[in-house]
């Protein structure tokens, strides 16, 4: 409870017990002791508001907001009551409240340079531009100092970059900022750095290199010191700009010869030689070369230059890595151009043999290499790793044995090669024994290796996890060639590195994807909870996740899953300002657009949709059982048939799909070309869902009407537009699932570690896509017969009676698809079947859907059978004739009653099996385990025996439930 310590307020005694009740989290005894106080102190303003904060904190929304609403209407400028009220307007998520609050303070005391700077901050966080650089200049006006002029200049920027029109933008914001600041420079009034990095950011935008660049190498430019190089950095890319590559290439050079290790600057100069050899640049007869010097115009100074680098590093007490890699990029530049004979730089493949004996024992030494493997002949892979291999120090204890490795420098030598040897394909051109004996190999390796790590402490990984990690590749490469043992040894082989590695998040999220593509998900909460994913990465990562919790039908986990990164995405909002402020705060200013940049990213991002849509269906298909409650579910959500909140044509892919590690060659790796149809595939489907929650959401809306057929008033009450919207989110579900169709035609396959596919496939083939749409062709019908009366619409009930048959057909046929055991065992080993286990998931939403159908159908036909009635009595007739469409839906409802019976037994007969399956009697086959690591396959198959148990108890008990429903729905 901020600032209160500062205030000198006579009441401050008196609110101190309230502060600290509140602190304490003690929010009762806070509004006790608040109402005390005000039956003594009636006007206490800051009293009321504090009771208002604890009045929100324990639930009383309302009533907090109808007190702190009474105060503001009071406009205090106590500062207790401003900063209890923006407390509570914080937690209220109205931070726009907080503004109109200061705009009053600031009018009745004009001259607080504290309620000012307040004010242009309670702007910063609703993003009002205009108003904050209004805010600034009233405040620089008040307290001539430069920060607040900067903050107005910044705001300016800021409208420049919110502006719709990129034109409006570049001739009046940025030119009004520039002149702004020019001003502060002629009068000489530039103090900080921060200062002259807005100058520049105004220049780049506006696109003025040549200031810029004036600016930078001028007086001003000494200011910028906070940054290593910033100056260089920033004339580097203004030259860049510019197209002047020789001074371009004379700063890299110049920077060069100061540190040789700095890759950026290597790349520089490579790219400003080559574009002064196309121009055919030559140097003036009599001035400088540059303006920053000396300038390499040609191939043989550049191959000259580096040889030097190298020359230079060899006398150097630390070895750089920089030299050696510039040589081999030079090779790669050159050959690219075809010239690369007429140079001798050396052979590429020799030139990588140097590099690893001199840098092999470090972990860097891979990825270097990795980059340039493209210069090897394929015809020379092996020969390249054999070489290799006959430098590393190992030793054998006995002929014929493995010859291991004697130290940590040594080991590290042998995994490059191993991680080499992968990335060049020589593994997967192996025969299958072949590639079981190096698994054995890597696992025997891996295993010594753990000898290095003794003393590690837990959060550190063993030095030989690659050798596992390696391994669990070649076994599922095995897997995919169809051998199933290979996919539970894997499991095997992580379980057994994480034991030793608790902190190996690669071992987790390998166990994480191995496991959902089994159907097991009961194991991957745990895991993901381990890898204490933080902020950004609840949206890099979080799809591992989230993909998988409902499909695999653990609904409670599901449920967790998506709450967590719901709060991350909400709290985004919130942070981002707060971000932006402490920018302001500090003359952070370069910063401010990225962190606008970073929230609309967010705002736009494909998994925040995936998770908001799924979560809001899975909230209804947990709670909402009956019409009535599925109004109310509805209403909480605020959804609407025809509001869409995704922002389809900016949607942001933000997913990490390289996060697992992979040595495999480019054409077995994840390409462009699959995130490209990974993020159509993803969209596609989540078209189709964000549809199917509109329609759903549309139910309620369709209430009975009471008006005689052919009425106009149904098209003034608004119901016949909700059916209109109803009909019109049919027909794009329709256009939505055609696309999903033809992009499933193409037959895609991603690799084994890339994007995991949606669960578009199984919609489509076991036939929800076509039940889930008939049901709304259904409600679409039904409201016609609502519409238009029982009488003359015979061909109406007809077409009800004949959907409500088909429905039950194709319900049958969903529920045969679920059929057969989710576990067998097969050759002493589990073969697990998650496909039945998501169409069981598919089947549950489909019925509950059919029942929110169905409990729309009985809302329309209960009151006709009560007229039917009335006039039966009336007429004191003894039986009048029913019309068809009450005896179709009482069959339809006896039949969707029986079979919702057959599949809840059906379900108890899975757990029967589950819970009988022995385990004991199961192992993994010797050619594929060894020894050591037998103990944790028990652990693996009963965390997926345990897993599909748990899946198939949610999916029960969620039929259960549905079930009751359905037993209720007589007319």
């Amino acid at each position: 409870m901020a600032a209160r310590g500062h205030v000198q307020d006579p009441n401050d005694r008196r609110l101190r017990p309230i502060y600290d009740y509140l602190d304490n989290g003690n929010n009762k005894m806070a509004i006790q002791q608040a109402d005390k106080l005000l039956k003594k102190h009636k006007d206490l303003h800051c009293a009321k508001v504090l009771k208002a904060i604890g009045l929100q904190r324990t639930g009383k929304q309302d009533e907090a907001y109808a007190l702190a609403q009474e105060v503001a209407a009071l406009e205090p400028t106590d500062d207790n009551s401003l900063q209890a009220l923006t407390i509570l307007y914080r937690e209220m998520h109205r931070p726009e409240l907080v503004t109109k609050l200061y705009e009053a303070a600031v009018k009745k005391v004009p001259n607080s340079e504290e309620y000012h700077s307040h004010l242009f901050m309670a702007y910063a966080r609703v993003g009002e531009y205009k108003k904050m650089q209004q805010a600034g200049m009233a405040l620089y006006k008040i307290v001539p100092k430069n920060p607040y002029y900067f903050w107005s200049v910044m705001s300016l920027i800021m409208q420049s970059i919110s502006a719709q029109d990129e034109n409006l933008s570049k001739t009046m914001f940025l030119p009004l900022a520039e002149r702004m600041v020019e001003k502060m420079v002629k009068e000489d009034k530039i103090e900080a750095e921060a200062e002259v990095e807005l100058y520049y950011m105004i220049l780049e935008r506006l696109e003025k290199y040549k200031e810029a660049l004036d600016v930078v190498r001028g007086k001003l430019g000494e200011k910028l010191t906070s940054e290593l190089q910033s100056r260089e950095n920033k004339c580097m890319a203004m030259y860049k700009k510019l197209c002047r590559w020789p001074e371009c290439n004379a700063l890299s050079r110049r920077l060069l010869l100061k540190n040789s290790d700095d890759w950026q600057f290597y790349i520089t100069y490579f790219d400003s030689v080559f574009q002064l050899i196309d121009e055919s640049w030559t140097p003036p007869a009599e001035e400088e070369h540059s303006l920053e010097g000396e300038v390499h115009y040609s191939i043989e100074q550049a191959v000259k230059f580096i040889e030097e680098r190298i020359t230079e590093e060899s006398k150097s007490s630390r070895p750089l890595r920089g030299p050696y890699l510039a040589k081999l990029e030079l090779i790669r530049r050159l050959r690219y151009r075809g010239c690369n004979d007429e140079y001798k730089l050396g052979d590429p493949e020799e030139l990588m043999f140097q590099y690893f004996k001199k840098f092999g024992d470090k972990p860097c030494c891979f990825t270097d290499l990795k980059v340039f493997v493209d210069l090897l002949p394929s015809n020379q892979y092996t020969k390249f790793i054999s070489q290799l291999l006959e430098v590393i120090p190992l030793s054998a204890a006995a002929e014929g044995e493995i010859a291991l490795p004697a130290d940590i420098k040594a080991l590290q030598q042998h995994l490059c090669v191993v991680q080499l040897s992968r990335l060049l394909g020589i593994y997967h051109a192996m025969e299958k024994q072949q590639k079981l004996t190096v698994v054995q190999e890597l696992m025997l390796r891996y295993r010594h290796g753990l000898e290095f790590g003794k003393s590690c402490l837990k959060t550190e990984l063993q030095f030989s996890d690659y050798y596992c990690l390696l391994a669990v590749h070649l076994l599922l490469d095995l897997w995919l060639e169809g051998e199933e043992t290979a996919v539970w040894q894997c499991l095997t082989l992580l379980e057994e590195g994480l034991s030793h590695s608790p902190s190996n998040a690669q071992f987790k999220l390998l166990l994480i994807r191995i496991y959902c593509r089994l159907g097991a998900f009961e194991p991957v909460a745990e895991l993901y909870s381990s890898l204490d994913a933080k902020h950004i990465q609840h949206d890099t990562i979080g799809y591992l996740l989230t993909r998988y919790a409902e499909a695999l039908g653990h609904y409670a986990a599901a449920s967790q899953s998506c709450n967590f990164a719901l709060r991350f995405f909400h709290s985004n909002q919130k942070d981002t300002s707060e971000y932006i402020i402490q920018a302001y705060k500090y003359g952070a200013f370069e910063k401010i657009p990225e962190f606008i940049a970073f929230r609309n990213r967010l705002n736009s991002s494909l998994h925040f949709a995936q998770v908001r849509t799924e979560r809001m269906l899975l909230d209804l298909l947990l709670e909402a059982n009956i019409s009535t409650s599925l109004e109310e579910s509805i209403k909480s959500m605020s959804l609407s048939p025809e509001e869409d909140d995704i922002p389809w044509k900016d949607l942001r892919d933000n997913r990490d799909l390289t996060v697992l590690f992979s040595w495999d060659p480019k054409d077995r790796d994840i390409s462009e070309e699959h995130r490209k149809l990974s993020l159509e595939e993803e969209t596609l489907w989540l078209r189709i869902r964000s549809l199917t929650l509109r329609l759903v959401s549309g139910l309620p809306t369709l209430t009975h009407t009471i008006q005689p057929k052919n009425s106009e008033k149904t098209t003034e009450n608004g119901v016949s537009s909700k059916i209109d919207t109803v009909r019109s989110l049919l027909q794009q579900l329709e256009v939505a699932v055609d696309s999903g169709k033809k992009f499933l035609e193409q037959k895609i396959q991603y690799p084994v570690l890339g994007p995991p596919p949606t669960r578009m496939a199984g919609f489509f083939s076991n036939g929800s896509c076509q039940c889930q749409t008939s049901l709304f062709y259904l409600v679409s019908d039904i409201y016609e017969l609502d519409t238009n009366g029982l009488e003359d619409s015979a061909e109406i009930q007809e077409r009800i009676g004949n959907s409500f048959k088909s429905l039950v057909e194709r319900l049958t046929e969903l529920f045969n698809k679920c059929k057969g055991d989710l576990i067998e065992v097969r050759d002493g080993t589990l073969k697990t079947h998650p496909n039945l286990l998501e169409n069981l998931v598919f089947f549950v939403e489909t019925i509950s859907i059919a029942l929110w159908v169905s409990s729309y159908c009985d809302s329309v036909l209960r009151p006709f059978k009560s007229n039917l009635q009335k006039k039966k009595k009336k007429k004191k007739e003894s039986s009048v004739a029913m019309p068809p469409v009450f005896t179709h839906f009482l069959d339809y409802v006896t039949e969707l009653q029986t079979l919702t019976s057959n599949v809840i037994d059906h379900i108890k007969g899975l757990e029967i099996i589950l819970t009988a399956l022995k385990l004991e009697e199961l192992s993994l086959k010797d050619t594929l385990l060894l020894q050591e690591g037998k103990k944790f396959t028990k652990t693996v198959q009963g965390k997926v025996q345990s897993s599909y148990h748990h899946s198939v108890q949610e999916i029960g008990e969620l039929l259960k439930k549905r079930l009751d429903t359905i037993k209720k729905l007589k007319i």
